[in-house]
């Protein structure tokens, strides 16, 4: 019933207006049917077209148009010249219906055929040679459907890359582009989500770490994509609870990249929430600070999680840190104690669920108060650290002493009874032996600071993964339309890295692969937001071109290096780097010059390239030879 919305208004003369919507429609259909059966699935849609527009008739006559949503509604109103459309709707026959069919549709769709579809249509005199015009039709748009579809794709990742650096970015842009691309072609969707952790990590090292930052990372790691609840208001609870619910998604999950980006993103809620005004609470400060430390300890930076520990245990008021308490269920893999702990407060609940009236006896289980976990936590950290630090006064001793203090002073929950008393067994054995602990001062570190050097690399990777998964997806659909290598980018991230053995080993083979059966190549894109997956040389190769002319960016030839331009550039600076012999370095430069004779006069960037890798040989053999 596609054919029942064909008609989507009328003018005033009762002339039939079709929408762009309709002839996609259509075009779609005519790709669908087969080459022998066209004529009678055509006839077949004309004559279904012309029985509802009848229909359309009788209602608009009869003023009588049902909404589809409301009961008992008309559409149509008094001003509506109902009776001249009625009229010429119940004019329409299928003859009248499929000559406009031939001469507004098949006709506009043969302007886009090659030269002997469009002769067929100029000579179609006859329902023989029409029919004979509309099957050639047909199978060019088939037989080069899967070209319209790459070129859509292709424009498609400029298209993307071009908004998100154009335009200022934030939850709901990001939220709407991604469900978009998401449901409408795979391989943009990753390539989008690359781009976007390239954006992120960009504005990062400009502006910093802002919120907004953090809540796009978020959504593109899947978190927080509720819009409705989306607000600017900042404080330390929100701050607070978004770390808690990226902690809950990691807990007891292999480091993958993406986990791991969401623990550095969970450190910047937690720093977040330290900045706020309102963090003054005890109750926040302790908790993020104690969750702090669990993040740290998960990372294995071991002496920034103790220190952590050490700003919990040297706050004086804990009265109100039983309002928020650490949760069990946010913990990822501590040691065996705390799942035995956590594993026995749960049955105790179902055990005393059993015994007595739950509603009338309540019980916290799976859960640790802050100074408590803390100090367990801090004990468990210097173990396994070389550096084990005390004061004037043996720690273990200290924190025996303040482990009682603290059980006789606050209310404690099952898991901290538990815990204590797998703290106080350990903590005797260990005094024994004061030889295992060694002085040294503490050093606390900054309640308020993250450092982003990790998490710029971890974007980086990520994106170099979703890149290569965007190639790999590209190659797979689109391998008949083009040639394409999968390892460009992981060349490139090598490269930039100083693996240099390993980027060569993939230049080569992507130059190998591509100068013999390249007959299509696809493009790396230079916009800004690649710069730091680019050399440097390159970067300034770019900058040059904007100087010349600043408009050159609006020319994707002008933005984009194509895969082999890219290889051999890479494959020219690794040689160059590993000193490799003046034999191996000809043959590259052979290379060059048959991949610049392959080139057309308006691939600028791609020439300069090779003209840049070019020189760099040429300047090395001569410094050789002289």
């Amino acid at each position: 019933m596609k054919t029942k919305r064909l008609i989507d208004s009328a003018d005033n003369s009762g002339r039939v207006v079709v929408s762009n919507y309709h002839i996609k429609t259509l075009i779609l259909w005519a790709s669908e049917i087969k080459p022998r059966s066209w004529w009678t699935e055509s006839l077949n849609l004309v004559r279904i077209c012309v029985e509802l527009l009848h229909t359309l008739s009788l209602w608009l006559a009869d003023t009588c148009c049902p909404h589809y949503f409301i009961n008992n509604c008309n559409l149509v109103d008094s001003s509506f010249s109902v009776g001249t459309v009625a009229s010429e709707l119940m004019a329409i026959d299928e003859e009248r219906l499929s000559t406009w069919f031939v001469n507004n549709y098949i006709g506009k769709c043969a302007e886009r055929c090659p030269d002997y579809v469009k002769r067929l249509f100029c000579d179609a005199n006859t329902v023989i040679k029409l029919e004979n015009a509309v099957s050639a039709m047909v199978e060019f748009r088939v037989n080069t459907s899967l070209h319209d579809l790459f070129e859509a794709v292709s424009l498609g990742a400029i298209y993307v890359s071009g908004v998100i650096s154009l335009r200022e970015q934030n939850v709901r842009s990001c939220l709407c582009l991604m469900n978009e691309l998401t449901t409408r072609d795979l391989c943009l969707s990753e390539y989008f989500s690359a781009v976007i952790l390239l954006h992120v990590a960009y504005r990062i090292k400009i502006n910093g770490f802002s919120e907004n930052l953090m809540d796009i990372l978020a959504t593109i790691l899947g978190q927080f994509v509720d819009t409705s609840r989306y607000s600017k208001r900042r404080c330390s609870v929100v701050s607070l609870n978004k770390a808690a619910k990226l902690m809950k998604v990691v807990a007891n999950k292999l480091l993958s990249t993406a986990q791991r980006i969401e623990i550095e993103l969970s450190k910047a809620y937690l720093f977040g929430a330290l900045r706020c005004k309102d963090s003054d609470s005890d109750s926040i400060y302790c908790l993020a600070n104690v969750y702090l430390a669990v993040l740290y300890y998960t990372t294995g930076h071991y002496q920034t999680a103790i220190d952590h520990c050490t700003l919990v245990t040297r706050s004086q008021d804990h009265s109100q840190c039983s309002s928020h308490v650490v949760q069990g269920e946010l913990l990822p893999k501590i040691d065996d104690d705390i799942d035995t702990v956590l594993g026995l407060a749960v049955f105790y609940q179902c055990v005393l669920s059993a015994a007595v009236n739950r509603r009338q006896h309540t019980q916290y289980v799976s859960v640790f108060t802050t100074e408590i976990f803390a100090y367990y936590l801090h004990c468990r950290l210097l173990s396994v650290t070389e550096c084990r630090q005390i004061t004037r006064t043996s720690l273990p001793v200290v924190s025996l002493r303040r482990a009682d203090y603290v059980s006789e002073t606050y209310q404690l929950f099952i898991g901290d009874v538990l815990v204590l008393k797998s703290l106080n067994h350990d903590l005797e054995e260990n005094v024994r032996d004061k030889s295992k602990w060694r002085k040294h001062d503490p050093s606390y570190v900054s309640e308020t600071e993250l450092n982003i050097t990790e998490l710029l690399e971890l974007l980086q990777w990520s994106a170099i993964e979703h890149l290569t998964t965007y190639r790999q997806l590209e190659a797979r659909d689109f391998g008949s339309e083009a040639t394409i290598v999968t390892a460009d980018f992981e060349a490139l991230y090598a490269y930039k890295h100083g693996d240099y053995q390993r980027c060569l080993q993939l230049s080569t083979q992507n130059v190998r692969t591509l100068l013999l059966n390249a007959v299509r190549m696809v493009h790396v894109e230079t916009f800004p937001r690649y710069i730091p997956l680019l050399d440097d040389d390159i970067v300034s190769l770019t900058a040059l071109t904007l100087i010349v002319n600043s408009e050159c960016r609006y020319d994707s030839n002008n933005v984009c290096i194509s895969q082999l331009a890219l290889s051999l550039y890479l494959m020219t600076q690794c040689q160059l780097k590993l000193r490799h012999s003046v034999t191996s370095l000809a043959q590259t430069l052979d290379c060059i010059k048959v991949a610049q004779r392959s080139y057309s006069v308006d691939y600028t960037l791609d020439h300069l390239t090779l003209k840049l890798s070019e020189c760099k040989i040429i300047a090395h053999l001569r410094m050789i030879l002289n």
